[in-house]
């Protein structure tokens, strides 16, 4: 992305190194903060409304919304969390993973404006697993800390889960939260893609073209008795019978059981 290369050269410096290591501290303040006191998220949560009427904090403060109250799943999910947002770190830089949650957190605010609803970090921290399977196809996660998957048969899961959202979902504020951390994900990965998918067609016929040139080339091999070739069979053996010389080739059923055709003259 050369827009984003010409700006971290100008920009670069501000970046904010280990984002994701505070957005999680914050994430687990706020958990501790719920339970002694539990209309704390009312104060968090990005209400459109409210912004509009001084209370500005809500534009970044719905970013530590824990995604789960539950003590073993917020434990597995941020640590998760974490996981994603260190690793892209680390492959494109404090500056690029700014970036993109960034844009991801502008999308968001967006979205919540334009339906009037109120709107948590939930999608755009899904589209950074997005970007995770991307860059890192192949890497193993232990589900429970006990079962290892790869990371794309997850973000399989995660795209059902969007697009269930997008279909079937009653919120609107739900399907845009969605669509935007999709947009997201494209903008950083769509050029990516696109060539990916015309490089898997190219492939495709390729392919289809040297099977059809192979399927329209005349056999190098025929049984002189049952007309079986190498087309008919591939893994069939062929030899010669040195009783009826070079002109005859026969399968490896009938060259002990034929005619000799030197004596049929």
């Amino acid at each position: 992305m050369n827009w984003l290369s010409k700006i971290e050269r100008k920009f670069g410096h501000l970046a904010v190194k280990r984002l994701m290591h505070y957005i999680i501290i914050f994430n687990v303040l706020v958990l501790l903060l719920f339970y002694f006191y539990p209309p704390i998220l009312h104060a968090l949560i990005l209400v459109p409304r409210l912004v509009l009427k001084g209370e500005l904090w809500r534009l970044v403060t719905y970013i530590f919304i824990p995604p789960t109250f539950s003590p073993l799943w917020v434990i597995f999910t941020l640590y998760f969390y974490y996981l994603v947002g260190t690793g892209l770190e680390n492959e494109w830089g404090a500056f690029k993973f700014n970036i993109y949650y960034l844009t991801g957190m502008i999308g968001t605010t967006t979205g919540a404006f334009i339906t009037g609803g109120g709107a948590t970090a939930l999608y755009l921290n899904l589209s950074l697993f997005f970007a995770f399977a991307r860059i890192y196809p192949n890497f193993e996660i232990l589900i429970f800390f006990i079962l290892p998957v790869k990371i794309k048969y997850l973000a399989w899961l995660n795209w059902f889960f969007f697009g269930y959202n997008i279909l079937f979902s009653t919120s609107l504020s739900a399907k845009i939260a969605a669509l935007i951390a999709i947009g997201n994900y494209f903008l950083f990965f769509g050029k990516d893609t696109i060539e990916a998918l015309k490089l898997k067609r190219q492939v495709y016929y390729n392919r289809k073209k040297f099977f059809d040139e192979i399927a329209n080339t005349p056999p190098i091999h025929k049984c002189a008795v049952c007309g079986i070739t190498e087309k008919d069979d591939p893994r069939m053996d062929f030899s010669y019978c040195k009783e009826c010389g070079d002109d005859y080739e026969y399968c490896a059923k009938h060259i002990n059981d034929h005619h000799h055709q030197k004596q049929n003259h």
